[in-house]
């Protein structure tokens, strides 16, 4: 009980830390942004808000200006079931990419995660 109270605190510390020290976003214009929010339209992220590998991946995805889509899957969340059914396991954070030729691709390790988002929008950021 102790261990999960000091583990939330130093999340938020995270939390805290991240919001004073992330920057500023990439500019665009809003049409470059729109174009951006249409080709990440099929990108959710699954996370915890305090996860230190959760906040990583949003840190990334905020300087890079990009929109994707995210849910807590915290106890009670109707948000876990799904990411247990559809990735296999609760382990965050999970990208979830819904490929067009209807598949859907679970992307867990934060590394991982950015080097995709690197990969297929470094030419848009």
């Amino acid at each position: 009980m102790l261990v999960k109270i000091v583990r939330n605190a130093l999340g938020y510390v995270f939390v805290l830390l991240d919001l004073l020290t992330r920057g500023f976003p990439r500019k665009r214009s809003l049409a470059e942004q729109n174009a951006i929010a249409e080709q990440t339209a099929h990108l959710t992220l699954y996370h915890f808000r305090a996860c230190p590998f959760c906040i990583k991946v949003r840190r990334a995805m905020f300087k890079m200006s990009l929109p994707v889509a995210k849910k807590s899957v915290a106890e009670g969340s109707p948000y876990r079931a799904e990411l247990e059914q559809g990735g296999g396991r609760v382990k965050v954070p999970c990208l979830r990419i819904d490929n067009p030729d209807g598949s859907t691709q679970w992307m867990y390790e934060s590394n991982d995660i950015i080097a995709y988002l690197r990969q297929h929008y470094s030419s848009l950021t």
